[in-house]
């Protein structure tokens, strides 16, 4: 428990993403992996609902195993041009992907769901959040795609790897770039449970 986490239950992360983990981790978030089975459709349409869709319906997911816990669903994708861009199936595809990406500014679009069944706390929100890419050449997009970063992430680039030296410009929360917006979230929840500066949660 701490003044960020002001509950003693650990968080349960719904999610099979390794730098949500981490985002977690470094900030001291006390919490277990446990990852959801959803199938995401990432069919064209409002960005904003397609993330906190697919944010509550992983959260709905794990939600049932743990009802003395608080579970937290998260879901991350880059958008441009009116069109979602998920994961790369292929190099080519990357490729492909970054090469749209380059010399341009897109949106990321976080969507972040925490459900706590005992205590009937549901949070859902989304959070957008513009990168600007530096004008990439081809041998550095092919050296890039090379080194196999690209192929597990929306959009096709990591902003805490390798695709920070792709990157020019950020407006709004890095963090939800790398997949989770952690300091609204953590936010969100001490409201819910009712803690304020100097006060523990109805969890504590």
């Amino acid at each position: 428990m701490s003044f960020w986490y002001p509950c003693r239950e650990p968080l349960v992360l719904a999610s099979r993403s390794p730098r949500r983990h981490d985002i977690l981790r470094n900030a001291g978030i006390p919490h277990t992996v446990h990852p959801p089975e959803v199938d995401e459709d990432n069919t064209a349409g409002d960005p904003s609902a397609l993330v906190t869709r697919h944010a509550a319906l992983k959260a709905a997911s794990v939600a049932p195993l743990f009802p003395d816990r608080p579970v937290l669903g998260a879901d991350t994708i880059v958008f441009m041009d009116g069109a979602t861009m998920g994961k790369p199936a292929s190099g080519q595809e990357a490729a492909d992907m970054l090469g749209r990406l380059s010399g341009r500014w897109h949106d990321v679009w976080g969507g972040v769901s925490i459900v706590w069944a005992a205590k009937g706390i549901e949070i859902t929100f989304s959070e957008r959040t513009s990168v600007l890419f530096r004008e990439l050449d081809r041998l550095e997009i092919e050296a890039y795609v090379g080194s196999g970063e690209p192929l597990d992430k929306a959009g096709a680039y990591g902003i805490q790897e390798l695709g920070s030296l792709l990157v020019s410009r950020v407006e709004g929360c890095y963090f939800n770039v790398m997949g989770l917006p952690v300091a609204r979230a953590m936010m969100l929840f001490r409201e819910a449970l009712g803690a304020s500066p100097g006060k523990p949660g109805a969890g504590a």
